[in-house]
């Protein structure tokens, strides 16, 4: 059992059933292009991903996908505040998905409750102003660049690596992402469901486990489908790494997700 971290209000890992971080993604830039909402139209999306069982927000400005252009730190942080302003009162702790100093800095000034840092804290000013905000951290693993672990071990290897660097800088609660997706050119669909087969294995760190797989490239290519029909193939891994021990949900279809939650707790005996 890994132990418990406290997100504002939810508790992630322990005892706690796994919880449902909803995907609020204000880039047009993103791989799957059906999950775009404009900055206008954030707290009506984040009212529904809460009446569909979302436990916690995570906020997206910027595209990692390797075909996405070039986003600038400014116009990064301007989006982030912008969404930001329209998200007070919206009722859920909101997490910000960033690897940029200037806009964690910029997103302080409002209510956010956890970074989501895909680069590992591999960029020593990033590094110091997480530490310095004193909020739990989503963690992947990642050397030099975000997700650049081409197999199991490595990935074993860097999430070791990157909770030094969390000593380092004195972050303690943390949240484990071992970073499966197409991170990289090098990387290939056969690391991620290696990563999927043997995710029961990063118990050891006992920390709590983030999944994050939703419609992503590898689900694609083994059904020979586009983003926008990948839900059905998501679930299904989404289930297989619940039984391994998956805290965290990292979803865009919050409301299946959250069935797909009670039926597994109430399978495993939880009510």
């Amino acid at each position: 059992m890994s132990r418990a971290i406290r997100i504002k209000s939810v508790s992630v890992g322990g005892n706690n059933p796994p919880r449902i971080l909803g995907v609020l993604n204000i880039s047009p830039e993103s791989f799957f292009t059906d999950s775009f909402t404009p900055c206008s139209q954030v707290f009506r999306r984040a009212e529904e991903m809460r009446r569909a069982g979302a436990d916690i927000i995570d906020l997206g400005a910027r595209s990692t996908a390797l075909n996405a252009p070039p986003l600038s730190a400014s116009e990064e942080k301007e989006r982030v505040v912008s969404a930001l302003r329209d998200l007070e009162g919206c009722g859920l702790p909101i997490s910000l998905d960033t690897c940029r100093a200037e806009v964690l800095t910029a997103a302080l000034h409002y209510d956010i409750s956890l970074v989501n840092d895909i680069s590992g804290l591999s960029d020593e000013v990033y590094a110091k102003a997480v530490a310095d905000s004193g909020l739990p951290a989503i963690l992947m693993a990642s050397d030099v660049l975000p997700g650049d672990p081409l197999n199991f071990a490595e990935t074993n290897a860097a999430l070791s690596f990157v909770l030094s660097r969390a000593e380092k800088y004195g972050i303690e609660d943390i949240i484990l992402d071992p970073g499966i997706g197409k991170w990289t050119k090098e990387r290939t669909s056969d690391a991620d469901w290696e990563l999927c087969r043997r995710f029961s294995e990063l118990k050891s760190y006992n920390l709590p486990l983030l999944a994050a797989v939703s419609r992503k490239s590898f689900i694609g290519e083994c059904l020979d489908k586009p983003p926008h029909e990948r839900i059905f193939g998501s679930l299904a891994v989404f289930y297989h790494l619940m039984e391994s021990g998956a805290d965290l949900l990292r979803v865009h279809d919050v409301g299946a997700a959250a069935d797909f939650v009670k039926i597994f707790t109430r399978l495993n005996g939880e009510d």
